[in-house]
């Protein structure tokens, strides 16, 4: 119940306003519900299959682009691939409104998607900043890292990945993965919950990621395994030259949205249903 805080109005009367929390209330739910999470996803690309799929084809292009751009400076790619899981929440904008659309009953409005982000424009656009300077820091690091392990000659990308087969340079990778993931859960964390939660309270991007630390530290084991899944599939998605990402994305997209309904306590004066 919220609170009530007594203020005086301008004829000197008493009168009444509520009070929201900073933090709305949270859900603490079972350590294999990001699979739940992913099957919905999956029934919600099918039934918006070419909304869906549009925004598959782009994250495969960013893919794609990132990988025939640097494929001779690796280097390079290990941030970019890294910048392109860092930025996919702000990405994938669009999929959390299809998503939102259908549990309405409102059906699948491409065009809507596209200009979803101005049902909070300031607030994503901070967010979005926080993440591009989180994405920079990293790609600064990166090449940090490469610098002091390679101090003589960088070699050529068969040769580097000969070296991480064979684990010549372990003390690298040890480093590179170890720092990688501090980065990693800093951004997982700030940005589980973050975007939807601005796009159906029109929260503002503080509380969002007040709201999405304090999710991750609600649930610790599902968020793990949630994690974990994304990560795969954007592996795999990788690894079958792109074509993967076209299906996996939107799916992971979908599903960030029920991740966020089972996780989050619905607003009594939710305002989602208006267009934004």
């Amino acid at each position: 119940m919220p609170e009530q805080q007594k203020t005086p109005d301008d004829n000197n009367e008493i009168r009444y306003e509520e009070t929201q929390t900073l933090i709305p209330k949270l859900r603490r739910v079972h350590v294999a519900a990001a699979l739940v999470w992913l099957g919905r996803g999956a029934q919600d690309m099918q039934a918006c299959p070419i909304a869906s799929l549009f925004y598959g084809f782009c994250f495969a292009a960013m893919g794609l682009s990132v990988s025939a751009v640097f494929e001779h400076a690796y280097q390079y790619t290990s941030a970019l691939t890294s910048g392109f899981l860092l930025l996919g929440p702000f990405f994938a904008m669009g999929l959390y409104e299809l998503s939102r659309r259908r549990e309405k009953g409102e059906g699948c409005r491409f065009a809507s998607s596209l200009t979803i982000w101005r049902r909070n424009a300031s607030n994503i656009g901070v967010f979005a900043l926080v993440l591009t300077v989180v994405f920079l820091v990293w790609a600064r690091a990166s090449l940090v890292m490469f610098a002091l392990f390679y101090t003589n000659e960088m070699p050529n990308l068969s040769g580097f990945l000969n070296q991480v087969i064979k684990l010549e340079n372990i003390e690298f990778v040890a480093v590179y993965i170890g720092v990688g993931l501090i980065f990693a859960a800093l951004v997982f964390a700030i940005s589980v919950v973050a975007i939807p939660m601005m796009l159906d309270r029109r929260a503002d991007a503080i509380t969002s990621m007040f709201t999405s630390v304090a999710v991750v530290a609600a649930n610790p084991a599902a968020m793990l395994v949630w994690a974990f899944l994304i990560v795969a599939l954007t592996l795999i998605g990788f690894l079958t030259f792109h074509i993967g990402l076209i299906f996996l994305m939107p799916m992971i997209g979908h599903g960030t949205w029920h991740a966020y309904r089972a996780l989050v306590e619905p607003d009594n004066q939710n305002r989602s249903s208006t267009n934004g």
